[in-house]
């Protein structure tokens, strides 16, 4: 795994060193899920790569593995947090999409009804 350089360091590649804490719910050599600090649902839990990418559109080829992984792991995320069978996966990819932080991570929401659309 390629880690950032310290000028690079988001809060997220911090998470993922423990050099601050965060409510892990799940952890692999891959990835890594948290419950999210200001949360906009009952679930609000965020699954990030440990690999550094910073958007969506940032991903290549080679990471196709990688974001699929992402994709099962949110959908294992949701079922141990009780709403397997009604959540909403988001990506926000870029500042125009009210990406805060960049570092690839899925938003995985849910325990209550949610309108649509979303934005």
């Amino acid at each position: 795994m390629q880690k950032p350089a310290p000028a690079d360091a988001t809060i997220f590649s911090k998470i993922i060193d423990k050099e601050i804490p965060a409510n892990i719910v799940y952890e692999d050599d891959l990835c890594l899920a948290f419950k999210d600090i200001h949360p906009c649902a009952p679930v609000h839990i965020l699954v990030i790569p440990k690999k550094p990418i910073p958007r969506l559109c940032d991903a290549s080829e080679d990471d196709k593995v990688l974001l699929g992984h992402l994709n099962l792991v949110a959908n294992q995320v949701a079922a141990d947090a009780g709403i397997g069978d009604a959540f909403r996966l988001v990506v926000n990819n870029g500042e125009g999409a009210c990406q805060s932080v960049f570092h690839l991570h899925y938003h995985v929401i849910g325990g209550r009804t949610l309108q649509w659309p979303p934005g």
